[in-house]
């Protein structure tokens, strides 16, 4: 009995310090409205929970604005409930917009790499499913080849071969609910955000430092 009541502890701490399970929609404060410049284009990412990886993308330099959102399945009009369940084929994503004069895919797609696990299956620790795989989306050739350059380069040099990312052709992006927006910059004190978003921000700004903004 004292086993089973160790398991399930475990087992409810760690649902506690989830992605999915730590929503709060009590926090809906609108981020302030971006608008594109003429130049700017669009990188589309996915790897894990977006509230970190949105944190992430804004800390480089370049990058005007992250935006977390849904993509890779085929579902209509997602929403956080129904992507939760692992059974609409999308993925928490980040729409990344950027200065191509400033910072290049190619760097971004280093970004995206070198923050998070791109070997395991289905999920980024502490969050697992589908809902948050590893997606490297393109919209043209170009961005194509240099993810699968990108892939072929770190699975000679670091993985092994081990890589699972999916490299896929961007369909649709759904933008997620306004509290999602920003949320790890709004929420600093939310038992995820500390365990898991704010330490993994401060990994990547210790492996990248050249990349990082002024500010951060």
């Amino acid at each position: 009995m004292t086993f089973l009541k160790s398991i399930f502890t475990i087992a409810f701490s760690l649902l506690l310090i989830s992605c999915f399970g730590f929503s709060d929609k009590k926090d809906s404060k609108s981020s302030v409205a971006y608008k594109m410049n003429a130049e700017t284009e669009v990188a589309y990412f996915a790897s894990g929970c977006f509230w970190c990886v949105e944190a992430i993308f804004e800390s480089v330099k370049g990058v005007e604005e992250a935006v977390s959102g849904y993509a890779g399945g085929t579902t209509k009009n997602p929403t956080y409930q129904s992507i939760g369940t692992g059974k609409t084929g999308h993925a928490e994503a980040v729409a990344v917009y950027y200065n191509p004069k400033i910072v290049s895919f190619e760097t971004l797609v280093k970004v995206f790499f070198g923050s998070h696990n791109p070997t395991t299956v289905n999920g980024q620790h502490p969050d697992y499913g589908s809902q948050y795989r590893s997606i490297a989306f393109y919209t043209n050739n170009d961005e194509k080849q240099i993810i699968k350059k990108a892939i072929q380069k770190l699975n000679k040099d670091v993985y092994g071969g081990k890589i699972v990312t999916e490299v896929t052709e961007l369909k649709k992006f759904y933008k997620a609910e306004e509290y999602h927006q920003d949320f790890e910059r709004r929420n600093p004190n939310q038992g995820y955000v500390k365990a898991v978003s704010v330490p993994r921000l401060n990994r990547f700004k210790k492996k990248f430092p050249e990349l990082l903004k002024e500010n951060h």
